[in-house]
This record gives C-alpha cells, structure tokens and sequence, in this order.
C-alpha cells in the first residue's frame, strides 16, 4: 500500500516485492528522439525488469513491474557521448564473425539525463506454465539475494555506464510527493514472442501520481513512425 492506495496483488492474492535502486546517473531515452537522447524523468518499466534479472534471473519466471516510486528529486545534467553507427546483429555478435569498427564509424551526440536518482521497484514475479515451483518460493530467492547483494551482472540504470546500487528497501529516504506529471507515451513491455523474430511492443499513457508512476498490467501495442512494430 502506497499513500492509502493498495497496489495490484497477484492472481495468488500476494503483494508485489520491493526492491530498491539509487545511482550517480540514469538515462531512460525517449523513443520519439532520435538524434539526441533525452531521459523520460523517471524509470521505465523495462528499465524496471532490467535492473531485477540483474540480480535474479529464470526462464522459470518473468517479471510484472506494478509501481516506481521516485524518491529524489528530478535533476537534470547534459554529456556527450560517443556511440557508433554499425552495430552487429546479435547473432554475428554471438559468434564472433564480425568485427565492428567503433572509430571509423564513431559518432558523437548530446544526452540529457538525470543525477542522483533513487527508485524503489514494485514487481510480481509470474510463473511460466512449465515452472516447477510456485511463485513464492521465486520470490524468496529474490528477496535472499537482495539482502546479500549478490547479481548476476552489475544492475544498470538505461545505459550500461550508469551502474546502480541495490538493496533491501530503506523507509527514511522520503518519496517525491510533489512530483505530478503526464510523461506521455512509455514503453510498457517488451515481448519476444513475435512472429518471424521480431519483438512486440506495448505502450501505455504514463502519468507520475504523488511521486509515483502506477503501472498497469496491460499495455497497447502501437505501430510507430519510421517503421516501428
């Protein structure tokens, strides 16, 4: 329960885990930008699962985030980054049969992103129909390796050079109760299910309440410009 209002339980009646993240720096980039990459002002629910199969990860599984909470101001400072313009399929990436030659094909654009952040992570964690065990028993591993600090890589915050710091849920760092904004369009999900490799993508109208951005547990797929999903 955040503020009177009780989150989404699961279809077994359980309340979602809680896991909490800070960083020096994040950068959550909007999809609609495409030369410059500007941060959304909170965490994306992709992010969100990013940073939790970090620390715990089974095909077994998967994660169904149901809240962000924004627990630092929103600040925001400006970098430039070198990124590159080739990049190899996965595939050839995986094998090794391509080499990608980052300084002939070096580019260099501005990121507007955010500075010391903090979020606390709501999520379910939904059994696949071939899980041998139950939700619980999921959860608890999780809960396990938070309070040791134990990942199976270092969780990161949008981009692999803004590492994050986790940990068991801390009640003295307050929420941005303040914070009331209509972000737009957000990625909700990611599913890898699409028919000839390609992913499918849903959406949803995000809003941040009292410093919280509730999400919920559908979202819409939508066709986006330059040849989208």
């Amino acid at each position: 329960m955040i503020d009177g209002v009780t989150l989404r339980r699961s279809r077994e009646g359980d309340l979602p885990v809680v896991v909490q993240v800070v960083g020096e720096a994040a950068l959550f980039s909007r999809p609609e930008l495409k030369v410059e990459r500007v941060s959304y002002p909170v965490m994306t629910p992709p992010a969100a699962v990013g940073v939790l199969e970090s620390i715990y990860w089974k095909p077994e599984f998967r994660y169904e985030i149901v809240a962000i909470e924004v627990l630092r101001p929103i600040r925001q400072f400006t970098i430039r980054r070198n990124e590159t313009t080739d990049v190899a399929p996965l595939a050839e990436a995986i094998k090794g049969t391509r080499r990608v030659d980052t300084v002939a094909h070096r580019d260099q654009r501005n990121a507007v992103c955010l500075r010391d952040v903090a979020y606390r992570i709501h999520a379910h964690m939904v059994p696949a129909a071939h899980a041998d065990k139950p939700a619980s028993a999921y959860r608890d591993q999780l809960r396990r390796r938070v309070r040791r600090g134990a990942c199976f890589q270092r969780p990161y915050l949008g981009t692999r050079e803004f590492s994050a710091e986790f940990g068991w849920p801390d009640d003295t760092v307050g929420r941005q109760h303040d914070l009331h904004e209509d972000i737009g369009i957000m990625l909700h999900s990611i599913h890898r299910d699409g028919g000839g490799g390609s992913p499918r993508m849903e959406w949803f109208s995000a809003r941040v309440q009292a410093g919280v951005l509730y999400v919920p547990q559908r979202g819409m797929e939508l066709a986006l410009p330059g040849g989208g999903v």
